[in-house]
């Protein structure tokens, strides 16, 4: 279609020609994705449908205790610190965002009294402006009013360097001031066509002003609710174990009328994906758990006469290994490794990272472990579609490898291992322990000893190197080792918080309490121009070209090595109604789950 019939097409919409869903079932014929087609809306203008999954319990409570299997349990409960997927999470049971990402891609008001478009005066016409009008009467868990003030607290605490929190990025390059007591406006320096972000889905979460304003800053860390929150959500704090539970009860003056169904919540941390399977799928011993990287195989066995069932659903996550551009066995002043400060051996030679990239066999990855829960992929930006390159390409091929590694000069040496000025191609590949990472570890310590290459496998436990705690050496953020894998969530349909993890102003360090989304430490001025680019690009069209040619940077430069896209799996009680987002957190709207008698 091109782009003059698309314009039209949105106009139609516009002007009630044409209904958001016909727009839709056309984009989705076309080869879109229905949560692209709602953005390409959205950034036209036009309003969001603001529907959810149909809730038929009459009255709030009754439903008993709702059981959660998280096998990475979360280490802290406040959002702005939420390293992972499963601190995000343990942090969504009490606090809440002022608008979320439904499964489809629209925004569903949560704080907030409606979602901000055109014509009710939220978006200005310029794109400089997004005006958010709170949903009043809502309280603490302690009772004190929800305001404005909270949400200029948030924007102040998040932007703040000395907190270090993960949501610098969102709250650093905005200015936010209130209007009125349930009235405030985000504002840019420039046209910005995805102003979604800041109050939106996880890193939008907000925390209450009383509590925390003595804990801004340097302070932050020191902040007793850090690890017993007080929110505004279905469910009010009760007990948690770092690493092991999360336990809340029943809110019972939430902000909705006859919610949330259950009487109490659970998450329950630790173990690994095959068990809370099958506690879920098999036993019934649980609901709902998250994060099934469950070799397919098994699954399907579980879900035979089983009392539970597995969930597929859309997202852009992937599955990927980082290369690391600096040293992790060198420690510069302070006891920093990884530092910006040195360069990896041998990593920085293009010759050994495009050889890495052929030794990584996704198809079988694909094929022998993943099944439905995962799709072999050239590209680390995957989704939505319209965002997604078809100049990219991957291969497996020992063969070829070696013919690279061979002509940038490393020869075999003694034990078979290549070296070149005195280094040996040898590395240690870590990652979390599950047994499809462990089968994918092998899978490529297998093909790189064909190559003269020799990996020595770390695995950590889960809570371990997903850990937020700014000491643990092993932790991801901290990249200690030549190589690693593990899978990056995108948290919205937009890409622009998700592909911001390759600006150099993210990088992780010391300085920052390794809070920083730049992993690998890699430094491009081409792909901060075509990202600052993107950030003031209100066409659509023009603004898609400019994220994939950032992915070609990332996959053209062997960034990382994508290795599979993983739409979301989970497994749930065959009794239970939920509905969790590839776009946000599993339980952006926990408050609607409930359970058939």
């Amino acid at each position: 279609m091109k782009e003059r019939e698309l314009r039209g097409l949105i106009n139609k919409v516009k002007q009630g020609k044409l209904s958001r869903r016909g727009f839709i079932s056309r984009m989705v014929m076309l080869g879109l994705t229905a949560p692209l087609a709602s953005q390409m809306l959205l950034s036209s203008g036009v309003a969001l449908a603001q529907g959810a999954m149909e809730y038929k319990p009459t009255k709030a409570g009754g439903g008993g205790t709702l059981k959660l299997l998280w096998w990475q349990g979360p280490t802290l409960l406040n959002p702005h610190f939420a390293t992972g997927t499963k601190d995000q999470d343990g942090s969504r049971v009490f606090y809440e965002p002022l608008a979320a990402w439904a499964p489809d891609g629209t925004l569903i008001p949560i704080l907030a009294a409606e979602i901000p478009t055109r014509e009710n005066g939220g978006l200005s016409e310029d794109g400089k402006t997004v005006t958010w009008k709170l949903k009043q009467g809502v309280t603490w868990h302690d009772g004190q009013p929800f305001t404005a003030d909270d949400c200029v607290f948030n924007w102040e605490y998040g932007r703040d360097p000395a907190t270090a929190s993960v949501t610098s990025g969102t709250y650093r390059d905005v200015e936010v001031e209130k209007v009125d007591t349930h009235t405030v406006k985000v504002m840019f320096s420039k046209p910005t066509p995805f102003w979604a972000d800041a109050f939106v889905g996880n890193r939008g979460c907000l925390i209450p002003k009383h509590l925390f304003a003595e804990y801004a800053g340097a302070k932050s860390r020191e902040a007793p609710a850090n690890l017993a929150p007080v929110g505004t959500g279905p469910f009010k704090f009760v007990e948690f174990k770092p690493g092991d539970l999360v336990r809340g009860e029943r809110n019972p003056n939430y902000h909705v009328p006859n919610m949330p169904y259950f009487d109490a919540i659970e998450m329950k941390g630790g173990g690994d994906a095959v068990s809370a399977a099958r506690a879920v799928i098999q036993t019934g011993e649980y609901d709902y758990a998250w994060n099934m990287q469950v070799e397919d195989s098994i699954l399907k066995r579980l879900e035979d006469g089983g009392r539970g069932k597995v969930i597929v659903f859309e997202g852009g996550s992937i599955e990927h290994i980082q290369l690391n551009n600096t040293d992790p066995w060198t420690e510069v002043e302070g006891g920093e490794r990884s530092s910006m400060k040195t360069k990896h051996p041998f990593l920085t030679d293009p010759a050994v990272r495009q050889a890495m990239n052929l030794l990584v066999d996704r198809q079988s990855v694909q094929d022998h472990i993943y099944g439905r829960g995962g799709v072999a992929t050239r590209n680390f930006l995957n989704n939505p579609e319209r965002f997604r390159s078809s100049k990219t390409a991957f291969e497996f091929n020992v063969e070829k490898a070696i013919k690279i590694l061979e002509d940038g000069g490393w020869k075999v040496g003694s034990g078979g291992i290549r070296e070149k000025g005195g280094k040996q191609l040898k590395m240690v590949f870590q990652t979390s322990i599950n047994a499809p990472r462990q089968k994918t570890q092998a899978i490529v310590k297998q093909a790189c000893q064909k190559a003269g290459i020799e990996l020595e496998l770390k695995s950590i436990t889960a809570s371990v190197y997903f850990s937020s705690d700014v000491g643990n050496p092993d932790t991801y953020t901290k990249f200690y080792t030549d190589i690693q894998m593990y899978t990056t969530t995108q948290p919205q349909p937009d890409p622009a918080l998700f592909m911001n993890q390759f600006t150099t102003w993210e990088i992780s360090t010391m300085e920052n309490k390794w809070q920083g989304r730049n992993i690998t430490r890699w430094y491009n001025e081409d792909y901060d121009k075509l990202y600052r680019q993107a950030e003031g690009e209100l066409d659509p069209v023009k603004r898609a070209a400019l994220f994939i040619a950032m992915n070609d940077l990332v996959i053209e430069n062997v960034v990382n090595i994508p290795v599979i896209y993983r739409p979301g799996v989970a497994a749930a009680s065959n009794k239970l109604h939920c509905q969790p987002s590839g776009w946000d957190s599993s339980l952006w709207n926990v408050r609607s789950w409930y359970r058939d008698a």
